[in-house]
């Protein structure tokens, strides 16, 4: 009886030298690729720019527009002198802590507006400052209400052999103690190739998993891709995927039951040749009947060199 070939294919760390190639897709949070001749509307996209910033920079806007509105109600009250009480002429500090208790609606009762003039800017000031705080909370709450996946992914894309086939495997797992329900996979191969007129383009490629599809994704699910005639990975050699930067790509999408939402995530991996380490369910680790997983097998799958 014949034995299957061993594959040839396996991506290692890009050559230092050569320098690391350009990633189309970038991870999970990053900004991805630079587009280049796309107009930025950024007046008209303010609400996906406020979702998709970090934390840090939503936190250091929201402080920016309300210390410079601020600023410029305090500049504004001092254009007409004897406007506050106990403000004098010049005495920006002041008129600077009014706006701030008008904004806020505090009114210690110290600082009063004395003209009308003052009275239109305080009525303008606190409809302005209703309209910073419901929209500054409505942001937050979108942003933590949005709902995310916490899967984790098999740090590489591995290459063994399965029932004596060769076989890409990579595994994901739960991070979250709860269910995700009707969960489906994707798996492509994304590689640069070149056209025969000369233009560069880059492409997917699908890969037929032996299951994409789970009504129940509670702990781990194992992902399976035969090296076959029909695969486009088939007898292709490390030389061929290092020159075309070639990556698996692989996306997550289901219904998480604790949210009853939709959530998705995605990763891109580099192939290597190796095993898919120690078996992930640990029976001795049992509790009242429950199971449990290694999280250190879904993330670390042992190699070969």
């Amino acid at each position: 009886m014949s034995r299957s070939p061993r594959p040839t294919a396996q991506v290692d760390q890009p050559d230092p030298a050569a320098g690391r190639p350009a990633r189309m897709l970038a991870r999970d949070g990053a900004t991805g690729p630079v587009r280049i001749g796309v107009a930025r509307h950024w007046w008209n996209d303010q609400y996906h720019s406020a979702l998709s910033m970090p934390w840090w920079g939503f936190l250091l806007a929201a402080a920016a527009v309300y210390i410079i509105a601020n600023l410029v109600f305090a500049g504004l009250y001092l254009l007409q002198p004897g406007a506050i009480s106990h403000v004098g002429a010049g005495d920006f500090a002041n008129a600077f802590f009014f706006s701030v208790q008008t904004m806020a609606t505090i009114g210690y009762g110290q600082l009063v507006p004395q003209t009308v003039y003052a009275n239109i800017l305080v009525t303008i000031e606190a409809l302005f400052g209703m309209l910073m705080i419901a929209l500054t909370t409505g942001l937050l709450f979108a942003r933590l209400s949005r709902p995310t996946a916490r899967i984790l992914f098999s740090k590489i894309a591995v290459i063994g052999l399965h029932d004596g086939a060769p076989m890409l495997f990579v595994r994901l797992g739960n991070e979250r103690q709860n269910h995700i329900l009707q969960a489906s996979v994707t798996m492509a191969l994304l590689r640069t190739e070149v056209t025969r007129e000369g233009i560069s383009m880059r492409r997917f490629y699908d890969l037929k998993l032996a299951r994409s599809h789970t009504p129940v994704f509670s702990m781990t699910f194992l992902l399976m891709h035969r090296l076959d005639e029909t695969s486009p990975l088939f007898a292709i050699t490390r030389e061929q995927l290092a020159a075309e930067e070639g990556e698996i790509v692989v996306t997550v999408s289901g219904l998480d039951e604790t949210l009853s939402q939709s959530i998705h995530a995605r990763m891109r991996r580099r192939i290597s040749v190796g095993t898919i380490g120690s078996p992930i369910f640990s029976p001795a680790c049992r509790t009242e009947g429950a199971a449990s997983i290694s999280v250190a097998s879904t993330t670390a799958i042992r190699c070969k060199n």
